[in-house]
């Protein structure tokens, strides 16, 4: 699957070649590279990558996602070439917050719908990966505009999984 990355501004292409504790990707037009990630917790990663330990953190941010690499702070938007949505194209005139799948899983929970209003911090959806549970939260309070996905879904990483307003 490939997937739009803008790292702090910055665009960058990946290819994701196969996911799982076993990962493959490709960076751009760099050659294909291998690393084994664990998730101890929910939102917390332990990768493996050319023979060096990385403890890593995600977490969604309005625009995007924050990860944290060793104590290195990086802002990234996911896109998906393959989507489009009403968010993306409106995402900077309405300040709309677009939930994305950090992660492929399978959508356990969906704890709203819809209408809905929402308070920061608000658990949304939880999607289970690698026998692990992760709430994805509301950045900020609002009404929910779409839910995307339902019970039961397959969802890749990246995927839209709500839109919020």
């Amino acid at each position: 699957m490939k997937l739009e990355l803008k790292i702090d501004g910055v665009d960058q292409p990946i290819e994701l070649l196969r996911n799982g504790p076993d990962c493959r990707f490709r960076l751009g037009e760099t050659p294909e590279r291998a690393a084994h990630v664990e998730i101890p917790e929910p939102g917390m990663y332990s990768v493996l990558l050319d023979g060096m330990s990385y403890d890593t953190s995600v977490e969604e941010a309005p625009t995007g996602l924050v990860v944290v690499v060793d104590g290195q702070r990086f802002e990234i938007e996911v896109r998906d070439p393959r989507r489009w949505t009403r968010g993306e194209s409106a995402a900077g005139g309405e300040g709309l917050q677009t939930v994305l799948a950090p992660m492929p899983g399978k959508v356990v929970r969906v704890l709203i719908a819809a209408g809905d209003a929402v308070e920061t911090g608000q658990g949304l959806i939880v999607v289970e990966a690698m026998k692990m549970q992760n709430e994805m939260k509301a950045a900020r309070a609002g009404r929910v505009l779409s839910v995307a996905v339902k019970e039961g879904a397959t969802v890749s990483a990246g995927e839209i999984l709500a839109t919020i307003e």
